[in-house]
């Protein structure tokens, strides 16, 4: 107890020495502000002291006694009563929707610090404009537009000003940035003709803000001044020709059998590029060396994920670029397992040209080859997908001592099967190669074995020689979604090919099936901010003003004023494969449409078709294999569909049952349902 306070032995008087308990006021040791001390109650105004009657009685405004006393009351600043939330109600559905878009984007922008009746009422004064409210309340007083005024801003308005700022609405403006004023009506007795709207826009705009120059110039931004939009607007067919210094953009799916070596093969080819670090390489090198597979070092490259390294197997699709003298490739590695062929699928519905890579090992092209292997199916695929052109690519061929026999024997063997899935012979380049040891791949051989027999291409040449067909850049805009993922700004990203049209920054978009608007706030193309992109660009574009959990792989981003068609039931031409069943009516499959997934069944059995496309017979009872007929399809939710002949890159499709493919078709009518 030594360390405590003795209070037993206490001297009271000693301790309250000099202190009045009863007399002393609180103001002698603590200071207050003036506004505080107002309101202290203080015994010394015995006659002064005003009861709570005074309170309560009207009192003399500071106005009125500036007046009286010959002087002109100026307010330090407006005082400004923010206007009641407009009921939207009364709006149509189009409206409703354009004027939750805006404030999404406005919320993007400015977060919470701002005042969602006071942008309603300037959202629909100004015809939905997001950009032009954003700068009013960026660029304009902290609480946007006065409605009503209140006495001390009516009075203000008797203030003489330097200059005063007439706008297009009616209003006049002070241009004073350091005073700030609440703006008065112009033409109090009759109204502006410009804007006829019930909510008429009224807000303090500064001198700096562009809008507030044009209206000060008395000219609407809707009538002369061009809007961001026309400011941005980009030729996209003149850009395309000159991007890239003139090199052509394509899209190369890598597919075949499993354990071919197509991640090593194309891992190789980066690294002799020069498309990936020595250092990166080097603990790729030693960490598949720690893991007991030092012979994927070059696939790590293109199998990024922890699951992939250790299986060793490509799960997903990997993406990636590289340039040749004459292209710019953008890479899909498919994966080749049997278990991950709607991946595939999806990679290959990207892809305009495709290399089918073959183990040439000691038993390895028999067992891809035969049935039950990866090399028949992805050949199919990848045709019934729109691919014309591949490049068979022989790979491991130094195991059987670049073996010119065996490379014969397998090209033989393939070239007879393609022709059948129905490939020309002149869109079928055969290269033997080695994707371990990087023989034949950037540049060409200079093993004696190999160039003894072989004088053609390497991988890289061929790769260069590819064709494709135009591009639909002038058709309306279709992107089909692969992946979403949130940023660290507003708004979220979704990535896929661009199959036609044009897309710009700050163009509206429309999802489908869901019908949500929204904006296009970014496009990315491989990490690098771009204003615009075109068919066949593997684009992520920043979306604001959507939902975004609402929005899922496979959806459609379209133009708004020409939306993509959707429907639950549809009518195609199928091609049937070796099916072990015939396909009747009734039968569940899986639709395999661009990056859509959905189970659906065969609805109806039209017509048996000949190989010219006769009717052979009608409503036949069931489908077997290597037939080909017309059938409809009912899907169990609305998908996005276009018709081959409008669109034959999305005109095609796939049907999967179990793990096997079971036909392919095109799209030849569509029912449009109403959602």
């Amino acid at each position: 107890m030594s360390r405590h306070r003795n209070v037993r032995a206490i001297d009271l008087d000693a301790e309250c020495d000099d202190m009045d308990v009863y007399g002393r006021s609180c103001e002698d040791d603590i200071a207050f502000s003036p506004s505080t001390a107002g309101f202290i109650y203080h015994r010394g105004h015995d006659d002064s002291q005003a009861t709570l009657a005074s309170y309560l009685e009207p009192r003399e405004s500071p106005q009125a006694a500036g007046t009286s006393a010959g002087r002109v009351y100026v307010p330090d600043e407006p005082v400004i009563v923010e206007p009641e939330l407009p009921d939207v109600s009364k709006l149509s559905l189009e409206d409703q929707t354009r004027l939750y878009s805006a404030l999404d984007h406005i919320r993007g922008v400015m977060g919470c610090q701002f005042s969602e009746s006071t942008a309603t009422h300037l959202l629909i004064g100004n015809k939905y404009d997001g950009e032009r409210v954003l700068d009013m309340l960026l660029t304009g007083n902290s609480y946007g537009i006065p409605a009503p005024v209140s006495t001390a801003a009516a009075a203000s308005s008797h203030i003489p000003t330097s200059s005063t700022l007439t706008t297009s609405r009616g209003l006049s403006v002070a241009s004073n940035d350091r005073t700030p004023s609440a703006p008065t009506p112009a033409n109090s007795s009759k109204p502006s003709s410009k804007n006829t709207s019930p909510y008429t826009s009224q807000v303090d705009v500064r001198s700096g803000s562009p809008h507030a120059t044009a209206r000060a110039q008395g000219h609407d931004d809707n009538s002369s001044t061009p809007s961001r939009r026309a400011k941005q607007a980009i030729d996209v067919v003149a850009e395309y020709a000159k991007r890239n210094d003139g090199k052509e953009l394509i899209n190369m799916v890598v597919v075949g059998h499993v354990d071919a070596g197509k991640s090593t093969l194309m891992g190789h080819l980066l690294v002799q590029l020069g498309h990936v670090a020595k250092k990166v390489m080097h603990k790729y090198e030693s960490e598949s060396k720690k893991a007991g597979k030092g012979s994927f070092a070059f696939a790590w490259v293109l199998d990024e994920t922890g699951e992939e390294r250790s299986r060793g197997i490509t799960m997903d699709v990997g993406v990636t670029q590289f340039e040749t003298d004459g292209k710019v490739v953008t890479l899909l590695d498919a994966p080749g397992h049997r278990d991950f062929i709607p991946n595939a699928i999806t990679g290959a519905a990207q892809a305009d040209v495709a290399i089918l890579v073959i183990d040439a090992s000691p038993g390895g092209f028999e067992s891809g080859f035969e049935a039950g292997g990866q090399t028949r199916e992805h050949s199919l695929l990848v045709r019934s997908l729109g691919v014309q052109r591949v490049a068979v690519v022989i790979n491991k061929l130094d195991m059987v001592e670049w073996s010119q026999e065996r490379f014969s024997d397998i090209v033989g063997k393939v070239r007879s099967f393609l022709r059948q899935a129905g490939f020309k012979e002149s869109d079928i380049s055969y290269i033997p190669c080695s994707g371990l040891i990087g023989e034949n791949l950037a540049k060409r051989s200079s093993t004696a074995e190999l160039t003894s027999w072989y004088k053609g291409p390497c991988v890289l040449e061929t790769i260069d020689s590819f064709k494709i067909a135009a591009r639909a850049i002038e058709k309306p805009f279709r992107l089909f979604i692969s992946d979403i993922f949130k940023g660290m700004g507003a708004g979220f990203s979704v990535c896929g090919k661009i199959e036609s049209g044009s897309i710009q920054t700050s163009d509206r978009v429309q999802v489908m099936p869901v019908s949500e608007s929204g904006t296009c706030k970014g496009i990315s193309l491989h990490d690098e901010s771009v204003q615009w992109a075109c068919a066949g660009d593997y684009a992520t574009v920043t979306l604001t003003g959507v939902d975004m959990t609402n929005i899922s792989v496979g959806m459609a981003l379209c133009s708004p004023s020409q939306a993509i068609p959707t429907t639950c039931k549809f009518r195609a031409r199928i091609l049937v494969f070796n099916v072990d069943v015939p396909i009747t009516i009734g039968y569940p499959v899986l639709l395999h449409y661009q990056t859509v997934s959905e189970p659906a069944e065969i609805h109806r059995l039209i017509s048996l078709l000949g190989k010219t496309g006769e009717v052979i017979k009608k409503k036949p009872r069931c489908l077997p294999k290597s037939s080909n007929a017309t059938v409809e399809i009912r899907t169990t939710r609305p998908v996005c569909l276009e018709l081959y002949k409008e669109y034959k890159e999305l005109g095609r499709f796939m049907l999967r049952s179990g793990n096997s493919t079971v036909a392919a078709g095109v799209v030849t009518e569509v029912w449009t349902c109403v959602l």
